[in-house]
């Protein structure tokens, strides 16, 4: 019995390699694999005595050879094969252990080129694809995570058709992904990231229960690591509570350590930054506790006990932050359906991914990530009579704005949300929703800042905050009709600026 072992990850190789040898393998390996295992002073065989030719072109040559493939690819259950491979003097490989060059690592350190062409693995995806094709009688291995399931099997006897068809399944979703991150790379490098194919590649973190509704089937994929490294301390996430965990991280990182959001089927329904996280807390909850009640809490900070008791008050369905302490786990303890999740951090983080795609039936949208800037606002022009000096509320409010679904019209006074209407098919509804539920909560409005994430077609959004006492408006301008904003705005004596920058979000 033989096995191949050509590995660029070599965590755990050593010790596979012994396992292997005490069940009888002979060991074959390449370059620095066979350095490795020759140092740990284990008996393995270098890959050219078996293809009896040398590593050539500084080493991208070592494995494409007939000996090799031939090794791997014949089959064993057909006797033409079997004679064929005893004519030309063939041995069988019966293991195939292999992880490629690194080439995700390598775009992440360097823009050196040729350094970025010669981590293109090729005779590695092309071992892993003969091993994968011929799984019936190959054991094909790509995750140093698999070697202790491979040697168990082995011993035990369980080395089966299942066992290999889940590697060989394993093993093609190792090859796609390398394969995609290349052409992806290539794509971003030379044609501004919009090739003629574009791949998303992601890794299973779970299953969710079910999907948005009970007769859906769902499950959480990744990226890189972000979702992984979210600890699950009480409850399961669900599918729903995912979407609107985004949303609700998502702004309150925008906003900054110490803020607060409560989001509502992926709208926010409250936010607050203030001088301590309990207040920010009240504050938050104070735009909206009817909506508040069952949604979704994001805690740029970590949540001490004085906060989870006050948050204990009304029923939340989850809490996100960037810790819970042991003292406030105690206090949720009580709620049986609160699920508590937290980074393990002192704040909360996002992945900051750098594109964004949406499906659409038949296929899906593709486009540079949305980034939302401090400098939109603190740069914006004044296009009114009057100004403000303190923009911190017109920066609140942008953010929100921008992060929540279009139309969305935003009011924030003193660092929190205090009125918002979003999802609205008309720009001048969303700002008078956005009232008339503040009317309605008692919410005194006057002196608020408005931000809207796209233009005022018409001066009317500008009367109806001006009826309300907004002081300050930030909005992108770009209308035919911004002179009779800047007129409404100057009429009523608001200041008005424009960002030039528009984050819709459908």
């Amino acid at each position: 019995m033989r096995a191949l072992l050509s590995v660029s990850d070599k965590t755990g190789i050593v010790e596979f390699a012994k396992e292997l040898i005490d069940l009888g393998f002979e060991i074959v390996s390449t370059g620095g694999t066979w350095r490795v295992l020759k140092d740990a002073g284990l008996e393995v065989t270098e890959i050219s005595e078996i293809t009896q030719f040398p590593e050539c072109f500084g080493g991208r040559v070592k494995t494409l050879n007939p000996y090799v493939h031939g090794g791997i690819l014949y089959r064993r259950d057909k006797p033409d094969h079997a004679e064929e491979a005893k004519r030309l003097g063939i041995e069988p490989i019966d293991i195939v252990c292999v992880n490629l060059y690194p080439f995700k690592e390598t775009i992440e350190r360097t823009d050196d080129f040729e350094e970025i062409i010669e981590n293109i693995d090729i005779g590695g995806p092309t071992m892993v694809r003969s091993a994968a094709k011929n799984f019936e009688s190959v054991l094909i291995v790509t995750d140093p995570k698999d070697y202790d399931r491979v040697i168990e099997a082995l011993k035990s006897g369980n080395n089966t058709l299942e066992f290999r068809r889940e590697l060989m399944i394993k093993a093609f979703e190792h090859t796609a992904d390398y394969d995609a991150t290349i052409a992806n790379y290539m794509n971003e490098r030379f044609s501004e990231g919009f090739g003629n194919k574009r791949f998303i590649v992601a890794s299973k973190v779970f299953n969710t229960r079910y999907g948005e509704n009970p007769h859906q089937r769902g499950a959480l994929y990744e990226f890189g690591d972000y979702w992984e490294e979210l600890n699950i301390l009480k409850g399961e996430p669900s599918f729903n509570n995912l979407t609107d965990i985004n949303a609700a991280a998502k702004i309150a990182v925008a906003l900054g350590k110490g803020s607060v959001v409560i989001v509502k089927h992926g709208n926010p329904c409250g936010a607050a930054l203030k001088e301590d996280l309990v207040t920010s807390w009240q504050k938050a909850l104070e735009c909206d506790p009817i909506s508040a009640f069952g949604g979704v809490v994001a805690v740029n900070g970590v949540v001490t006990k004085e906060l989870a008791e006050e948050i204990n008050k009304i029923f939340v369905e989850v809490v996100i932050a960037g810790k819970i302490s042991d003292e406030a786990k105690e206090v949720f303890a009580s709620k049986k359906r609160i699920k508590l999740f937290d980074l393990g951090r002192p704040e909360l983080e996002v992945s900051g991914d750098l594109w964004d795609f949406k499906h659409i039936e038949g296929g899906f949208v593709f486009q540079d990530a949305d980034q939302v800037l401090d400098e939109e606002v603190l740069e914006a022009k004044q296009v009114s009579k009057v100004g403000v000096e303190d923009k911190k509320d017109l920066l609140m409010a942008w953010k929100i704005a921008a992060l929540t679904k279009s139309n969305c019209v935003a009011y924030v006074k003193d660092g929190a949300l205090v009125a918002i209407g979003m999802g609205m098919t008309s720009r001048v509804d969303a700002a008078k929703c956005a009232l008339k539920k503040a009317e309605e909560l008692g919410i005194d409005v006057r002196g608020a800042a408005m931000a809207s994430e796209a233009f005022f077609p018409f001066r009317d959004s500008v009367d109806e905050a001006a009826k309300a006492g907004v002081k300050a408006i930030v909005e992108p301008g770009g209308s035919i009709r911004d002179e009779e904003v800047i007129q409404a705005a100057d009429e009523h004596g608001i200041a008005l600026y424009f960002t030039g920058k528009r984050h819709f979000l459908h």
